[in-house]
């Protein structure tokens, strides 16, 4: 199988370092976004298979508004959404991701990751 690329998307610098190392130690390429805007932009010009996004993000736009986004040109794309502020409960939560709590483990995001690949693949969609 060949490389799969992770878009990243936090507002804090040191979990996106944390986490786009721990996902290239598993063999992932990482591109990173510290917001919604800047994530739309890799988004218009890269190839991206996975994507890893904080809910709450300064800029007006959040990690959910960044979900729907993607979802409008790419429903199977993997989705992995961590907070540490809310849960699914809390707001309109796609049923198309996979939430984990923040602090999370990375072992927590990486299994999200691997769990949500596998049903992309059993499934054709990528």
């Amino acid at each position: 199988m060949s490389q799969r690329t992770v878009l990243v998307v936090d507002d804090e610098p040191m979990i996106r370092m944390v986490l786009a190392d721990a996902l290239e130690d598993e063999g992932y390429l990482v591109i990173e976004a510290s917001n919604v805007l800047e994530a739309v932009a890799v988004l218009g010009n890269r190839h991206v298979d996975c994507l890893v996004t904080d809910i709450d993000m300064p800029g007006g736009l959040n990690g959910l508004d960044l979900v729907k986004f993607v979802r409008g040109f790419d429903a199977g794309m993997t989705v992995v959404v961590a907070s540490g502020g809310r849960t699914p409960n809390d707001v309109n939560f796609p049923k198309s991701c996979q939430f984990v709590p923040k602090p999370y483990r990375l072992e927590a995001i990486i299994e999200s990751l691997g769990t949500s690949t596998d049903q992309v693949l059993s499934r054709g969609a990528c």
